[in-house]
């Protein structure tokens, strides 16, 4: 990529792929396997074939790191890659059906900052959130064919902002700057807006997108954060909702009440980056190469796919696909599940990468 990232993720990404001790404790969690010519990864309950390069795209167009993925109501399969802001004309969104076959595509607009995508249902209609960060440092909502809704700059009626950032195109990888990454959805129709990449922010909006408060910030952990990547409202059944927020730097997920307030840490992940849920079960997709599902009391039932080891091995191995295990992942940076329980997986790859995990009975 031609713009750096803050110093502390990347100097978390060189000689910190290790797993954490809580991870090496589980070794059985990671197993891959064959199964006649298919690839296997998990156990018992958790078990799934892998489909590496599930969604495929047209010659004219090209992948430019792959960063968000989302499922409509249809089972067709949203993802949202970077891109680079001299190729404007290039799509950033691309739709695929459940048989990873090409639909459509748009989103120029967030070319050189896609990152973050989600879909919702509104009354009988599914909309498009999509957050982008780097030159474009913007959040929107959109239809499913990519029309425009609303499309929102930073909010600087929070206080939290340099002068300027609500108009800015230039990446300031500081606590002042706007950096959008992802969003979770409230059921009064508002929504919640991670600023990962700028003030660790995470920002309640109405249902009209007007800014209402916020809460978190940069810090040691406990309410605070180092790169408040990911979120997701916890809505498993048998619980209160809660909301978890991706501490990335720290390897952590934090969980608050729905008003802000601090709950819990939840340790053990290598750069978890963001949530998602099907049943009882939370997957959560982490950089150093793995994801891991979590059940319902909040440990790891399934570490998926762990190709942590490769990096030691092969250098800038995410632009090197001829160097990839079958059956591993290299940097695992969005999950999400479709109604039946498989997870399609986003990696933060040079070339792209979207994985199916189907899961078996």
């Amino acid at each position: 990529m031609t713009t750096p990232r803050p110093a502390l993720p990347r100097r978390a990404f060189a000689g910190a792929v290790a797993l954490t001790a809580a991870a090496a404790a589980a070794p059985a969690l990671a197993r891959v396997r064959r199964l006649g010519d298919e690839t296997i990864v998990g156990e018992g309950a958790h078990r799934f074939r892998v489909r590496h390069g599930f969604a495929r795209l047209p010659d004219r167009f090209t992948w430019q790191t792959t960063h968000g993925v989302a499922v409509d109501s249809a089972r067709n399969l949203y993802v949202i890659h970077e891109g680079r802001k001299e190729l404007k004309d290039h799509p950033s969104i691309f739709v695929f059906d459940d048989k990873g076959q090409f639909v459509r595509a748009f989103g120029s607009q967030f070319q050189g900052g896609g990152h973050g995508i989600e879909v919702r249902k509104e009354g009988n209609e599914e909309f498009l959130y999509v957050c982008a960060y780097q030159q474009v440092k913007a959040f929107a909502k959109l239809s499913l064919d990519g029309e425009t809704v609303w499309y929102r700059k930073a909010p600087m009626e929070s206080g939290c902002y340099d002068p300027g950032e609500d108009v800015s195109t230039t990446a300031t990888w500081t606590r002042r700057g706007f950096l959008p990454t992802n969003v979770a959805f409230l059921d009064d129709g508002g929504f919640l807006l991670a600023d990962g990449y700028g003030t660790f922010k995470i920002h309640t909006y109405d249902k009209h997108a007007t800014w209402k408060s916020a809460f978190g910030g940069p810090g040691d952990g406990k309410g605070t954060f180092d790169t408040a990547h990911g979120l997701w409202i916890d809505r498993r059944p048998g619980r209160e909702p809660t909301i978890v927020v991706t501490d990335r730097a720290h390897d952590t997920l934090q969980v608050f009440a729905m008003d802000g307030t601090y709950r819990e840490t939840i340790p053990g992940f290598g750069l978890p980056a963001n949530v998602d849920a099907w049943n009882d079960l939370l997957v959560v997709p982490e950089l150093k190469a793995r994801v891991t599902l979590l059940g319902p009391d909040n440990t790891p039932v399934a570490r998926l796919g762990d190709g942590s080891g490769r990096h030691a091995e092969v250098e800038n191995l995410r632009s090197k696909p001829e160097s990839w295990a079958d059956g591993q992942f290299v940097h695992p940076h969005d999950a999400c599940f479709t109604p039946e329980g498989d997870i399609h997986v986003a990696e933060w790859v040079a070339t792209g990468r979207v994985t199916k995990l189907e899961r078996i009975a």
